[in-house]
């Protein structure tokens, strides 16, 4: 299937009831893992690289040429979008390499120099046939203070989104990013009414610190896209933890960073069934052309 535009998995899963879950890389075993998950389910899915993950590679184009890369080859539908980035020079060398979508983060700014940046940044990347998302209200966990209760008014969305003319927006409904810990008090009466009040898809971050049913409800509620970053994260380091304690002597960085891709590929099986509603995940053969040997 290859690499597809973020606005059409949106919105399809949005016109069938459903979410696009959108995966965070942060290097080529993650973006292989997921994509693996993808085809053995036959889900389409979001690859998503932040800035941070871009600044930890020194630049974005080792990891987004290798997330492309790995989108191209894909057997189902795959989008490749950028994720929380904070400066217009960034959201282009994503248009530039050839990403579907970016999501441009001036959340920090007061409302009108966040309508300012981000409308420039939407029209530069509508000039271009990429999608864009931007954040209106504070999603914690960034290395920023989160304010108790902080919300996205429904009002000020509407209008945000009229005077940006972005095509997605991530919202605080009670979510925070790098959570440990899966509870998470979301506001579903506050999701309702956003889904109301907008004409473009809700984008709910920090979503690794969701339960499972929450997820669901949110999806029933309104969210379109699904972003998942430390849940994945968490199982990886599991997984490598564990190969290196069982094999102390080994070298070969195959064995345990395989063993932490294989968990982020069966964890993402299990959320794209949690999100799909299917309560068996699907387990068919893994592609056969990985490379397990010595």
């Amino acid at each position: 299937m290859a690499l597809v535009p973020t606005g059409d998995l949106v919105t399809a899963a949005r016109e069938s009831g459903q979410c696009c879950p959108a995966f965070n890389v942060i290097q080529l075993e993650h973006a292989a893992a997921v994509v693996a998950a993808a085809e053995r389910s036959h889900c389409p899915v979001i690859l998503q690289v932040s800035q941070n993950a871009v600044r930890y590679h020194g630049a974005l184009e080792p990891v987004g040429a290798a997330m492309l890369a790995t989108a191209r080859t894909a057997r189902t539908p795959v989008a490749v979008h950028l994720d929380h980035a904070e400066t217009a020079e960034l959201v282009e060398s994503a248009v530039t390499l050839g990403f579907s979508s970016v999501m441009f983060d001036a959340s920090t700014l007061d409302y009108d120099d966040n309508v300012r940046e981000t409308e420039r940044v939407a029209r530069y990347c509508h000039d271009n046939g990429v999608w864009v998302e931007a954040e209106l209200g504070e999603v914690g966990g960034k290395g920023g203070v989160h304010v108790p209760g902080a919300r996205t008014d429904p009002g000020e969305a509407a209008r945000f989104v009229r005077d940006t003319g972005v095509d997605a927006l991530a919202v605080a409904v009670g979510t925070s990013h790098a959570m440990l810990t899966r509870d998470a008090e979301l506001d579903f009466a506050l999701i309702e009414r956003l889904h109301a009040a907008l004409t473009v898809p809700l984008v709910l971050h920090g979503s690794s610190g969701v339960a499972d049913d929450d997820l669901c409800a949110a999806v029933r509620s309104g969210m379109g896209k699904i972003n998942i970053a430390t849940q994945l994260n968490k199982e990886f380091t599991a997984a490598v933890r564990d190969s290196l304690a069982t094999h102390p002597d080994g070298v070969d960085p195959r064995r345990y960073l395989g063993a932490g891709r294989e968990a982020i590929t069966h964890e993402t099986l299990r959320l794209l069934a949690v999100l799909s509603g299917t309560t068996t995940p699907v387990t068919s053969e893994p592609r056969s052309d990985r490379i397990t040997d010595q």
